[in-house]
């Protein structure tokens, strides 16, 4: 079986370095640049791993962005690296190596919070470290990147990384709103929730009682309030404003909550309402209205 040509190289990029040094937040800031990560491949196997990527390019047309995890973890780690190393370059692919560094001291306080094993565990913490810091010495002189995490923040490590990269998401906020009554309990995954309960209720209203907030007349019963304009546009500028810095700071996930009593007309209306007009500015919002089929 002749082997199909790939004909656009996929960038790949290798994340490795010592242990505790922040290998794994590096993968899962990749993952919302929209790379496949795959960590703790087995040196030996990359080259079987680069046949899997050529013959599926054609298939994943959307798979644009690689990256692997790559070290002392995986045994034969360094005696296989070279070889690795010179497989990937001789099939065209685009490769770069980032090498995430950090201080001894800073190394030790975190193996003792997190109280995680170090992969060297047969010595002690400190020997562990000093020795892998000798043995990755080689891959590091090889690296196109180093970056230091002793001090740097989860953000920090982010805009270092979509730097070396040339990645940068100007919208990469993914929002949810969900609307919910109060008489049934808070949503548990909200991070900010808002009461409407000072708005008029439509539940008093005859014609209106049946009828949910995504419905046209409750709709304009709610939002025709001038209390409801105020409201929605002192919040919607808030928000604006708030987003930018929860990028910054790494936050990629957002739930805002919009709660009345019952959680069908004056909590739907609004939620609704309120991710229209996220929609229009660029955000992905997603929409729930966790009540409102409730009687």
């Amino acid at each position: 079986m002749t082997k199909p040509t790939r004909t656009h190289p996929y960038p790949l990029v290798i994340i490795s370095g010592l242990s505790g040094a922040g290998k794994s937040q590096a993968l899962k800031i990749l993952e919302d640049f929209d790379y496949l990560c795959v960590d703790n491949l087995p040196t030996a196997l990359v080259p079987r791993f680069l046949d899997l990527l050529e013959y599926t390019a054609s298939s994943l047309p959307h798979l644009q962005r690689v990256a692997l995890g790559l070290d002392i973890r995986a045994k034969s780690f360094l005696e296989d690296l070279p070889q690795a190393l010179e497989e990937i370059k001789a099939r065209g692919f685009a490769c770069r190596i980032l090498f995430l560094d950090a201080s001894e001291e800073v190394l030790l306080r975190r193996f003792s919070e997190t109280r995680h094993r170090h992969p060297l565990g047969s010595k002690a913490l400190l020997d562990a470290i000093r020795t892998e810091k000798t043995r990755m010495m080689i891959f590091r002189d090889r690296a196109d990147k180093v970056i230091d995490t002793s001090r740097l923040t989860l953000a920090e490590l982010k805009e270092s990384i979509s730097g070396f990269l040339g990645v940068v998401h100007e919208r990469e906020m993914n929002l949810a709103v969900v609307s919910f009554g109060y008489k049934y309990g808070l949503p548990i995954d909200a991070d900010i929730v808002w009461d409407v309960r000072f708005l008029p209720n439509p539940y008093y209203i005859a014609s209106l009682k049946p009828l949910s907030g995504l419905q046209a007349p409750v709709a304009k019963y709610v939002l025709g309030n001038r209390k409801a304009k105020t409201f929605i546009s002192k919040l919607v500028g808030a928000l604006r404003g708030l987003l930018p810095s929860y990028i910054q700071e790494g936050k990629s996930y957002l739930t805002l909550g919009i709660g009345c009593t019952g959680g069908r007309h004056r909590s739907v209306a609004i939620a609704h309402e309120m991710a229209r007009i996220l929609r229009g500015a660029g955000y992905a919002v997603r929409e729930f209205h966790r009540d409102a089929d409730k009687v």
